[in-house]
């Protein structure tokens, strides 16, 4: 079992990249072994992933997540065998299935038909990972180039799929090597998740899927102003269908009650309520308030 964390880059940087390469050399000296990224409207996160795993060798690295929109999986493939090569073997590919309305917002569009286009951009990934090409005509997507795909050094490349629902959950055990959710609780991962896509897998005759709890931590001494904090920051999921079917799933009053919140010793308690439930391995992300102070992330990373 791993248990990674999310860095994020300091706003105050003067460089970016400099200011999360010395964070990832400070996490990996803490006992961090994994790291992850998320993909922003500014820093493009695989680009990232491959930057870091080159100057911090032996550092896991992974994408937590890059959304399937507006990507085409050529490029995707791409830059995954790329980075895969900086890293020499170490990363790992988070896709996401996007919003509709933040999309529309972005780009001035959305991408219906949600479950197809994750097939198909996952039937072309799985192509050119798998076989170093790819000829394939779909609804949705086509990726039938005439020049080769395959980067030297960049395979394999796992992949893995913030799939929460029943329909994303069987794409994802049938093609991808796991799921990688956020904000699903150890209930609704026990008693749903783990089944799914496991079912899902099995049938497709493919390997037990990982399944990588990606969990929102804000190690503070303050409870109740942490608690304040996460409501106030992981609202915003309530306001997207998906999240909110799989917090009503788990049962919560709050989506802020999902967060591990306290001293170190009450948010290991909590995360180890997900190696329970079944989770194959742990991502912490921090909320805003932990950005300041990323060490304990990283010791609590480093005790599980």
């Amino acid at each position: 079992m791993t248990t990674g964390v999310v860095l994020l880059p300091n706003p105050d940087a003067d460089n970016a990249v400099d200011d999360v390469i010395t964070q990832a050399r400070g996490a990996y000296a803490a006992g961090v072994r994994q790291v992850w990224f998320a993909q922003r409207f500014d820093l493009d996160a695989i680009s990232l992933a491959g930057l870091v795993g080159a100057a911090v060798p032996g550092l896991g690295v992974g994408t937590s997540v890059v959304p399937l929109n507006p990507r085409h999986p050529l490029i995707v493939a791409s830059l995954a065998q790329t980075a895969q090569a900086a890293s020499h073997g170490n990363f790992s590919l988070g896709l996401g299935l996007g919003a509709h309305e933040p999309e529309r917002v972005a780009f001035g569009q959305a991408w219906p038909n949600t479950i197809d286009r994750l097939r198909e951009h996952l039937t072309v990934l799985r192509s050119v990972f798998d076989t170093g090409a790819v000829h394939f005509h779909g609804s949705e997507l086509s990726a039938d180039p005439e020049w080769d795909v395959a980067v030297p050094g960049g395979n394999p490349v796992p992949v893995y799929v913030a799939a929460m629902g029943p329909k994303a959950l069987a794409v994802t055990g049938e093609l991808a090597d796991g799921t990688l959710p956020y904000l699903a609780g150890p209930r609704t991962i026990g008693e749903f998740i783990v089944p799914v896509i496991g079912k899902a897998a099995a049938a497709a005759g493919r390997p037990r899927p990982r399944v990588i709890a990606a969990v929102p931590v804000l190690v503070t001494d303050d409870v109740p102003a942490g608690r304040a904090a996460a409501a106030e920051e992981l609202g915003f999921y309530t306001t997207i269908a998906s999240y909110r079917n799989v917090i009503a799933r788990e049962g919560v009053d709050t989506v802020a009650e999902l967060a591990a919140v306290g001293p170190v010793e009450a948010v290991v308690r909590h995360l180890r309520a997900y190696l329970d439930a079944g989770v194959t391995d742990l991502v912490l992300s921090p909320l805003r308030s932990q950005d300041s102070a990323p060490q304990a992330l990283w010791e609590v990373a480093a005790a599980l």
